[in-house]
């Protein structure tokens, strides 16, 4: 996993070509995926701007897939944070894996870092997720990661994983 920055966001909206260069790894002509788009792309960059030092590590991350054999890189998804802590202590998770790369554990591997990440830090005490109700794929990987379902939001199903689970 590599942090996104301004930079990263930047390359992505503005010259998008560009991004496998700053990556080191192949990019998809499919690149984005799914809810990470150009309007996502845009409040991450916003939120870097204004959030200065204190906003890295709580936007976006790129997943890489590094060939075993070749040492090629390629990127395979991403997964983020809506921004650090509340005041309740609770940030939220989205997460996404291009097709060609869905059911191979990368989202698995995507939310396991993202919790990891988020619960080490002492503020954190809940981490939510949401997924469509007809996202099977999606619900299972947060099953298997620890989040409970605890109802729904505007349409979503709304996972939850806290700190003493």
């Amino acid at each position: 996993m590599i942090t996104s920055s301004a930079a990263h966001l930047r390359i992505e909206l503005e010259t998008p070509h560009l991004l496998a260069e700053k990556l080191n790894a192949i990019v998809s002509s499919a690149w984005p995926s799914g809810e990470y788009d150009q309007d996502a792309m845009a409040f991450f960059l916003t939120c870097f701007e204004e959030g200065g030092d204190a906003a890295q590590g709580w936007y976006g991350w790129y997943a890489i897939d590094i060939d075993s054999l070749s040492g090629a890189r390629t990127l395979v998804g991403s997964g983020g944070y809506f921004g650090p802590p509340d005041n309740n202590g609770v940030v939220e998770i989205g997460y996404s894996v291009l097709p060609q790369w869905q059911r191979l554990g990368y989202a698995t591997e995507i939310v396991k870092m993202l919790v990891s990440h988020a619960f080490s830090f002492a503020k954190t005490k809940c981490i939510i997720a949401h997924s469509g109700p007809q996202n099977e794929a999606s619900q299972k990987v947060l099953i298997a990661t620890g989040f409970k379902e605890v109802g729904i939001d505007e349409g979503n199903l709304r996972f939850e994983l806290k700190i003493n689970t």
